[in-house]
């Protein structure tokens, strides 16, 4: 069976196909919300709201694109999670001087990888979120319109400026490294 036929039965109701729909998507909702700045103990919490929301929705999506509804379900969750982290953060900050960074330990990626994911993290989200869409998700700029609520063409500048702000910080970080 096809995603886009377990989305269908999930929509009528059936769990065993909804199952089918998360299994297909799950990674991609993990992966999506990593890379726009959830933090890696925090993912699986995020997924797993993401999907809540999925199935309580599903009787309302319209039956565009379904990744794109999934994008901005994740965006919206990841966002709202993100500010919960921050106000948790300086609640811990006012007891505790310094807490250990196990962000990657579980994630177990390549260097590279890591600092790569550092230089976009350090991005502003409204050039983060467009380029993890594009660029590893491999979203339109139609689509990521749609997810962002930013026009298309506002879309495709703030990916080539956060390729540039990107290039730059690879630039600098490379300077340093020397």
């Amino acid at each position: 069976m096809t995603v886009e036929e377990s989305l269908e039965l999930a929509r009528s109701g059936s769990k065993e196909a909804f199952h089918d729909v998360v299994h297909a998507y799950y990674q991609t909702v993990q992966r999506f919300a990593y890379q726009i700045g959830v933090q890696p103990d925090e993912i699986d919490d995020v997924t797993q709201e993401v999907f809540l929301k999925v199935y309580r929705s599903l009787g309302s999506f319209s039956g565009g694109t379904f990744t794109t509804w999934l994008y901005s379900i994740t965006l919206n969750t990841a966002r709202d999670m993100m500010r919960k982290q921050k106000r948790q953060r300086r609640k811990v900050e006012r007891v505790k001087e310094t807490t250990p960074d196990h962000a990657y330990e579980t994630l177990q990626v390549s260097e590279e990888a890591m600092e790569l994911h550092d230089l976009i993290q350090g991005l502003d989200e409204k050039y983060r979120v467009p380029l993890v869409l594009h660029y590893f998700h491999h979203q339109t700029y139609a689509e990521i319109s749609e997810v962002t609520g930013t026009s298309e063409s506002g879309v495709k500048s703030q990916v080539m400026r956060a390729r540039k702000k990107l290039k730059a910080a690879m630039e600098k970080e490379g300077e340093s490294d020397e």
